[in-house]
């Protein structure tokens, strides 16, 4: 749903900008296809915590992508700002490193990037910054326009964003049309440090300028949520309670923590995944229809769909929930380490690598649908999916011994790795005997749009702050109101001897879990039962 962009080379004329922080769709209502994203418009990107890994990985190929495919202004440039002592053209060197694969567009771009070393709250650091600015506009075209990018540490987000207020940046240049502000999760650590986090940033900046971003949101799947229920009849009178019967969140990994060791210590689980993607994801999947797709539109419904869900209190959320760890196991045929003796992880820690969940939404369109969430490392897959379990038919025909192989009906949105929807229903096995088995039609992305030029989650998503499309950024009450589903869990995990149980390594989490579920007659669907891999229904093409 990007906004329609200034054409390459021309400065929006002040009066007739796109407001600030706002977007509009194209004239027909709908995203340009991600092979055809609409030019952005000149502008200054400053990265703060340009030195950093984040930069390195993951925005500056996304801007390198985004320049080869020619939807970069010929007024765009970058000025890094960062602790590291570099020089301009030591900062242009880390870019190329960081780059190696890029074209000859982006090469020339960078030959312009500039580099600041300085704090991040000391008066010097913003004088250059505003010198470097002007020069920008005078010299490389960014026509006024700003876009800052917090890539730092989340305990100085506030403490820049007040920075570049108080220095007079938090507006745009001279003839300029926007002055934007992106920020990386985490937002906040529970609710109480959230909420002074949004007033630190309201402080500088208006809501409409700031986009505060989760990359999961730019996945072409996690959008194609909307197109699923939005764009077809057939799902729409089916995907509420008197259908569903329950609905099922998994984000497994088959890593462990990796080198994140000190990182998890600190946030788990729950801060790490449930509290942003999986909250974003069940918004989008369980919300009601926007009136129209405008930013706020769509995000109002999210926001609904959030305040519906039922915050336990501490007492009830111990009793909601399953916290695990991993020990030593083996994933992929590898033996590994358990949690504990990862690096930077404490010999007696008790932070969750696996999380389950119980939630209840309380609305007309869900009520009664228990909602199961989990997510976890050292799993024994790496996938992410939505699957909606359909109610059994009124009365089943078929006798047990022809039917033992039928499931229930489910609908599975596939997140990652294998990007696609699959719906399995019974069927009868081919035969002279009467035999029902559960069968599936999948849709795959990379089989029905092979060769497409599709643009990954950073690349949407930085195109789109440039455009001032918010649509897949998170506002100020959606984070607030997900911090309050979770806090609970926060505040009961926190008393001595909160419960921690243990999973070996490959397992699809503690046995716990299972009685989570099993409580209300249900049980998980094991993601590694794939259209691939042996034990999951035939494909009807086979």
């Amino acid at each position: 749903m990007s906004a329609p962009a200034t054409p390459p080379g021309k400065a929006t004329p002040p009066g007739t900008a796109t407001p600030p922080g706002t977007g509009t769709p194209s004239g027909n209502g709908t995203r340009p296809s991600s092979a055809a994203l609409s030019p952005a418009p000149p502008v200054a990107m400053v990265v703060f915590g340009a030195s950093g890994d984040l930069t390195a990985r993951k925005i500056l190929p996304a801007l390198a992508r985004l320049a080869d495919r020619g939807v970069l202004d010929n007024g765009f440039t970058i000025i890094g700002v960062a602790r590291t002592e570099w020089s301009d053209q030591e900062f242009r060197d880390q870019v190329a490193a960081a780059t190696p694969d890029a074209g000859p567009r982006w090469r020339e771009l960078t030959s312009r990037f500039a580099y600041i070393t300085g704090e991040y709250d000391h008066p010097n650091t913003f004088d250059l910054l505003k010198s470097r600015l002007a020069e920008a506009d005078r010299v490389d075209g960014t026509a006024g326009n700003r876009l800052y990018y917090l890539a730092t540490i989340p305990s100085v987000f506030g403490l820049v964003a007040g920075a570049l207020a108080k220095h007079g940046c938090s507006g745009p240049g001279e003839g300029g049309s926007f002055a934007r502000l992106v920020v990386e999760k985490p937002f906040g650590r529970d609710l109480d440090s959230a909420l002074t986090l949004n007033q630190q940033l309201h402080g500088a900046f208006d809501e409409s300028q700031i986009y505060r971003i989760d990359h999961y949101m730019g996945k072409e799947t996690v959008q194609n949520v909307l197109a699923l229920r939005f764009a077809n009849a057939i799902f729409e009178p089916i995907w509420n309670r008197r259908y569903v019967e329950q609905v099922q969140v998994t984000v497994a990994e088959s890593i462990g923590v990796e080198h994140r060791g000190g990182f998890y210590e600190t946030a788990g689980a729950l801060r790490d995944i449930v509290q942003n993607h999986v909250m974003q994801v069940l918004a989008l999947t369980l919300m009601e229809a926007p009136t129209s797709t405008d930013p706020d539109r769509v995000r109002d419904e999210k926001v609904k769909l959030l305040r519906a869900i039922d915050i336990p209190t501490p007492d009830e959320a111990v009793d909601k929930s399953v916290r695990g760890q991993y020990l030593a196991g083996t994933v992929d045929d590898q033996a590994v380490v358990g949690y504990r003796q990862e690096p930077d992880v404490a010999a007696d820690s008790q932070i969750e690598t696996y999380l389950a969940l119980r939630l209840r939404v309380e609305n007309w369109r869900w009520a009664g649908v228990p909602v199961y969430v989990r997510t976890g490392k050292r799993l024994p897959a790496r996938v992410t999916e939505v699957a909606l379990t359909f109610r059994q038919v009124p009365f089943l025909l078929f006798d047990r011994r022809t039917s033992r192989d039928l499931r229930p009906n489910s609908l599975i949105l596939r997140i990652q790795p294998d990007e696609g929807v699959s719906l399995e229903f019974g069927a009868k096995v081919p035969g002279e005997r009467f035999h029902l088995r559960s069968v599936a039609m999948d849709f795959s992305y990379a089989e029905e749009f092979a060769g497409s030029d599709a643009a990954d989650g950073y690349e949407r998503l930085l195109h789109d702050a440039m455009v001032g499309d918010a649509t897949l950024f998170i506002r100020s009450d959606e984070v607030e109101q997900a911090w309050r589903i979770v806090d609970p869990y926060l505040v009961a995990w926190s008393e001595p001897g909160a419960g921690l149980h243990f999973y070996p390594a490959g397992t699809w989490g503690p046995h716990m879990a299972d009685l989570l579920v099993e409580r209300s007659g249900d049980e998980w669907r094991n993601p590694e039962i794939d259209l691939h891999l042996p034990g999951r229904p035939t494909p009807l093409t086979q």
